[in-house]
């Protein structure tokens, strides 16, 4: 396994988010974990991203007990995070911004390489570059999010509500990128509200509900299953 992550327990203060959390992401994989607002995906996340530190389990990456490393790191292992609402750097161009994605040691030596193919995937940011990232609209802010992580050459790429805020016509393009970059190699871990789209780009899935993973399995098995027709679809 490229990720694993055993018996995750977090929080903020005294507030606990998430209980006994466990999953597994193989290399290659798309893994999807769904679930409504204020689930702990995003807390979840962080913690992956070596944003938040767990308050007990195990998180081990290609091998390696990353449980306390810092996110910086992880971002060295191979670990990017296109966060929850993009996050960008307003004043900054759209070029620096996505410059800011390679400051790792092993992204840096192939910026340059980097840049050209954010710029093939992404022909709307090539057309912005210089542009402030603060002047884009939101599925723009979005692709920049996403090229700034793919600047760090991630073997892991971690999306966090990526379809949040947009207009139905942006997130049906925005899932249709996140699969060009599953078939380029790159490993997915996507949390999302939008549970149809993020199993339907899946092949296995994860639902979270309340702070604990309540069902799993292959993404087409988690669509047909009554429970998540009811709760999700409203059938």
């Amino acid at each position: 396994m490229l990720l694993e992550v055993r018996g995750l327990d977090a929080g903020y203060g005294l507030a606990q988010a998430l209980w006994d959390v466990s999953l597994d992401v193989a290399p290659g994989e798309v893994v999807a974990m769904v679930g409504p607002n204020g689930a702990g995906k995003t807390t979840l996340i962080s913690c992956l991203a070596g944003l938040l530190q767990p308050w007990s389990g195990s998180v081990r990456f290609d091998g390696e007990d990353i449980t306390k490393a810092p996110a910086h790191v992880r971002a060295e292992l191979g670990i990017a995070l296109a966060p929850e609402g993009r996050r960008v750097f307003p004043q900054m161009s759209v070029e620096d911004n996505l410059l800011m994605g390679a400051y790792n040691r092993r992204a840096r030596r192939h910026r340059s390489a980097s840049l050209a193919e954010v710029y093939e995937r992404f022909p709307r940011l090539a057309e912005r570059r210089h542009q402030p990232a603060g002047t884009l609209s939101g599925g723009e802010a979005q692709m920049l999010a996403i090229g700034r992580a793919l600047m760090g050459r991630p073997k892991l790429l971690l999306m966090d509500e990526p379809s949040l805020g947009l207009a139905p016509v942006i997130v049906e393009t925005m899932f249709d990128i996140i699969r060009e970059i599953s078939a380029a190699g790159v490993t997915i871990l996507i949390v999302e509200q939008n549970v149809v789209d993020a199993l339907e780009l899946a092949s296995r899935g994860y639902v979270l509900e309340e702070g604990r993973v309540v069902q799993a399995g292959p993404a087409r098995e988690l669509l047909d299953d009554p429970h998540l027709q009811r709760a999700y679809f409203g059938l």
